[in-house]
């Protein structure tokens, strides 16, 4: 078990192999040239040189880069948002064409000052790839949205094909860590997309190292499970500035493949936990049957115009 106050040396396994190549670059560039916000980015996630390099995922944050809360975990900036962009939706999807991305994740800044959440701006950009790109698949990353069942529903019209929603931590550190959240919303939240579109699946993230005991993390899987959750994702908190939450303990590799095999067994159909897991990583390999369906009838439609399957942007 490895402590840890403030700013002290991280271990060993928490160092990032960087691959600045030209494809890395490019996207980087592509983003300014578009003014769009990626998570990626903004939250300063460890895995963005493995992601972009390989033209794999990103993680496209709409609705600005002004976020009305301000959770002590969080490195985007908090403050009041700007107007709504209606032409968000078309640029982050030819930045998906341009970009070949086989998924996409769309996130957002949280934004309780608009009714619906951003639930609509979701929807349309979600339709904005699809009119694209039919073969890459697409997950999405929505606040709680104040618990709106209603915009929810202006959301899963879109068909996304995962639906994702972090819990981010156990129920004891939730008031702690997270703002203007609560737990229970978001088990409610996630269990709603169940009853209105069952084949979807969906998906959750914890951190840990700020202070959770293992206990904690076996049963928020419980709870996780109990609210039909299928996906889950397991990683190493690491404060981004000293203005935010400290580490309060860095857990082992081991230890993740422990709780990896634990969540398997539990009954997630997937798991992915590591040091430097965040809710995106590998999300390519998550999507469901509806979505490989939808990926072969893709293919197909290519074979049948006599197209070569090596072009297929997916």
């Amino acid at each position: 078990m490895t402590q840890k106050n403030d700013y002290v040396r991280k271990p060993e396994w928490l160092k990032v192999k960087l691959n600045t190549n030209k494809t890395y670059t490019d996207l980087k560039s592509l983003m300014r040239e578009k003014k769009l916000n990626t998570v990626c980015e903004e939250a300063k996630c460890p895995n963005i040189h493995e992601c972009w390099s390989e033209r794999r995922t990103a993680t496209f944050m709409i609705l600005g880069d002004t976020c009305t809360r301000a959770c002590r975990f969080c490195a985007v900036k908090t403050g009041i948002p700007n107007e709504l962009d209606w032409g968000e939706p078309e640029r982050v999807a030819e930045s998906t064409e341009i970009m070949e991305l086989k998924h996409v994740v769309v996130t957002a800044v949280a934004r309780d000052d608009l009714n619906d959440g951003g639930a609509a701006v979701f929807a349309e950009t979600v339709r904005a790839i699809r009119r694209r790109m039919p073969g890459t698949t697409i997950e999405i990353l929505p606040s709680d949205m104040k618990g709106d069942y209603e915009s929810l529903h202006t959301l899963m019209d879109s068909q996304p094909d995962i639906f994702n929603h972090n819990i981010e931590t156990v129920r004891r550190l939730t008031k702690r860590v997270r703002a203007k959240a609560t737990y229970d919303r978001s088990l409610k939240l996630l269990a709603r997309v169940k009853e209105i579109a069952p084949h979807v699946p969906t998906k959750s993230s914890l951190m840990v190292g700020l202070g959770e005991t293992k206990e904690e993390i076996l049963q928020a899987m419980d709870d996780l499970l109990e609210h039909n959750v299928n996906i889950l994702t397991l990683g190493q908190y690491l404060q981004p500035t000293r203005k935010h939450l400290n580490v309060e303990r860095y857990y082992h590799p081991d230890e993740f493949a422990e709780l990896k095999k634990i969540a398997l067994e539990k009954g997630f159909k997937h798991c992915e936990a590591g040091p430097m897991v965040r809710s995106s990583y590998h999300a390519d390999e998550q999507v469901g049957e509806t979505a490989v369906q939808r990926r072969i009838k893709y293919l197909k439609g290519y074979e049948s115009h006599g197209d070569k399957l090596e072009d297929v942007k997916f």
